[in-house]
């Protein structure tokens, strides 16, 4: 094998585990965000759990976070939740960057 195979696998190796992390983080980050518009949204115990798992689950309907953030916004909507679009998205950067550093603190 040569140097430069050597560098490939060390690159690809590198990117399969930053998009494994990535992929990590932003399903702890739904089920923090979940978890939050559940109690705004009055849900308690399985219900808020049942909840968090849907935001989850909406983030594998398309690239980025539009998903879960129209996700989030039409259930506050539909429930009169008062929260703007700022504020959905600020929890969203607030709790991405909690579930990078609960990950880093566990590995």
């Amino acid at each position: 094998m040569t140097t430069f195979d050597d560098r490939e696998n060390k690159f690809e190796n590198a990117f399969a585990h930053d998009a494994s992390l990535r992929f990590k983080a932003e399903a702890r980050r739904n089920k923090l965000l979940g978890l939050w518009a559940a109690e705004l949204m009055g849900k308690e115990g399985e219900a808020a759990d049942a909840y968090a798992k849907e935001v989850i689950k909406s983030d594998l309907e398309e690239a980025g976070d539009e998903d879960v953030f129209r996700k989030i916004r039409g259930d506050f909507d539909a429930a009169n939740v008062d929260q703007s679009d700022h504020q959905i998205r600020r929890h969203m950067d607030e709790y991405m960057a909690e579930a990078v550093k609960q990950i880093q603190t566990e590995g």
